[in-house]
């Protein structure tokens, strides 16, 4: 940082392409020729972690003189994405990444995205530039929560009312998944050979779950097409992570501060993985070459991080935002908190997440800490928080299942699960409310405010669960004391034990 500053004298041009080399010489840029780079990646949900994440790799294959026929494509099919669509037009579609690292910061201008489509109703758009042979892979960063699936079984809703639309009006979809099958039959139909569908959401077996979704759209809509799609795509499973907070005014004028006028930054820490199977039925990038690691074992992978790291997340969101809390940073400075997400980590997930090569549950429960530790990281609360019935049922709920089958320690789970509930109820211990702060917000306020059994009767969240004695008894315990000596005592008293 303090070198970036020093180069800076005057006040900075807005970011394009004409203005790259009037940037401070500390800061990264492309040194490739983008206007020779082509198509190859249609994007669908071109948020921050994209940016971040997906976008870099192919940025670093780029800088090496790779992958330049690999160019990424934007899409979304929702309109209030439109501002930041306008944004990225105006700025050449480059994204600055400024890596919050406790010993210094750095910045960098990514430059692997050549386009933004119109977002519109009927997505033609959309479909038109999926079905052009030159597109090899459609990927998809679209949340947990984007999926249609029922929230108790992680399977395929084939009745949510958008899948039947889209079902009966291919040529005129509303979702993504409708706008993926209508290219698909596009290209079947005229011969071609199919792209990849790749997620790059944060959900076990994400391939599998795409597939399923696609598939079963697919099936409603035209069952030779499905059979076509089930022999000829292919959907590898993947596992993403780095820490990407929301941009708001502070990341605006960090930007500002390195001597980058972007409209729409993207701040990340200093960690990126990206764990994928290598099944791309019309070729990929060389990520490899950048980092990326090839396995058959992503499955195992993802299972340390989505325990791990999604769900502890959650688990300390919840008690943060009880506590008035703003930042992951300021929760882990927390003795009780950090006390806790320790022990429930170590003691009741580690046991069920399984040894991988060069790092073991412990040392990865030590990484965690750590990165949730950075200070230079202005991860919200709010922000983790966000969509707690897609991501505790994703992250949470199957460790609580483990637990049960193999009768191994629960109670700091079902501790999470009774915060998670006081939270939903709205009330921060200081009594100030807490806003709305998911898709079934109203659901969950309603089942915390009317009790313990209310709560647990929450079928498509708990499913089976509910039927476990040991849990049960356990969770009435810890939302009663929670009820009566509060956040940090209820905290304390089960690291104590």
């Amino acid at each position: 940082m303090d070198e970036l500053m020093d180069t800076l004298k005057t006040k900075p041009a807005r970011l394009s392409d004409h203005t790259l080399g009037t940037l401070p010489e500390a800061i990264l840029r492309p040194t490739y020729d983008r206007q020779a780079l082509t198509p190859g990646i249609v994007h669908i949900g071109l948020g921050n972690f994209h940016r971040a994440h997906q976008a870099w790799y192919l940025h670093r294959l780029m800088q090496q003189g790779l992958a330049k026929d690999w160019g990424i494509i934007g899409a979304s099919v929702r309109h209030h994405d439109a501002a930041q669509r306008q944004a990225l037009i105006e700025q050449d579609y480059l994204t600055t990444l400024v890596e919050l690292d406790p010993s210094g910061t750095s910045a960098e201008v990514v430059g692997s995205m050549i386009g933004y489509l119109p977002i519109e109703d009927g997505n033609a758009a959309l479909i038109s530039q999926l079905a052009d042979p030159a597109i090899r892979i459609a990927s998809l960063t679209v949340t947990e929560g984007g999926y249609f699936l029922d929230p108790a079984t992680k399977r395929f809703d084939a009745s949510h009312p958008d899948i039947l639309h889209d079902a009966q009006n291919l040529d005129a979809p509303r979702t993504a998944f409708g706008a993926i099958v209508a290219a698909l039959r596009s290209r079947k139909n005229s011969g071609l050979g199919p792209f990849t569908c790749q997620s790059c959401d944060n959900l076990p077996g994400n391939g599998v779950i795409l597939k399923e979704v696609v598939t079963g759209l697919a099936t409603l809509a035209d069952k030779a097409l499905s059979e076509w799609i089930e022999g000829k795509v292919s959907f590898p499973n993947s596992m993403v992570d780095c820490i990407v907070p929301a941009t708001g005014p502070s990341e605006l004028a960090l930007a500002q501060k390195v001597g980058i006028s972007d409209q729409v930054p993207v701040t990340h820490e200093n960690f990126r993985q990206w764990v994928l199977e290598d099944d791309f039925c019309a070729g990929r990038p060389p990520w490899e070459k950048v980092g990326a690691t090839f396995t058959d074992r992503v499955h195992d992978f993802e299972a340390m991080k989505l325990r791990l790291l999604n769900g502890t997340h959650q688990i300390i969101a919840a008690p943060a935002e009880l506590l008035g809390l703003h930042t992951i940073a300021q929760t882990m400075e927390s003795g009780a908190i950090k006390a806790f997400f320790r022990k429930v980590a170590l003691s009741e997930i580690a046991p069920h997440v399984p040894t991988l090569p060069g790092m073991t549950p412990q040392q990865y429960v030590d990484l965690v800490d750590s990165r949730f530790s950075n200070p230079a990281i202005h991860d919200t609360v709010r922000r983790v928080a966000f969509d707690g019935a897609s991501r505790h049922t994703g992250a949470v709920l199957p460790v609580i299942r483990d637990a049960i089958a193999g009768n191994t320690a629960l109670d700091g789970l079902a501790l999470s699960q009774a915060l998670w509930a006081h939270m939903c109820a709205g009330l921060r211990q200081d009594g100030s409310e807490i806003e709305p702060n998911d898709p079934i917000w109203d659901q969950l306020t309603r089942a915390a405010q009317g009790g313990s059994t209310t709560w647990l009767g929450q079928g498509d969240l708990y499913g089976d669960i509910v039927e476990d004695d040991r849990y049960v008894s356990s969770f009435k315990t810890w939302f009663a004391r929670i009820n009566e000596d509060g956040v940090e005592a209820s905290l304390n008293r089960y690291t104590s034990n």
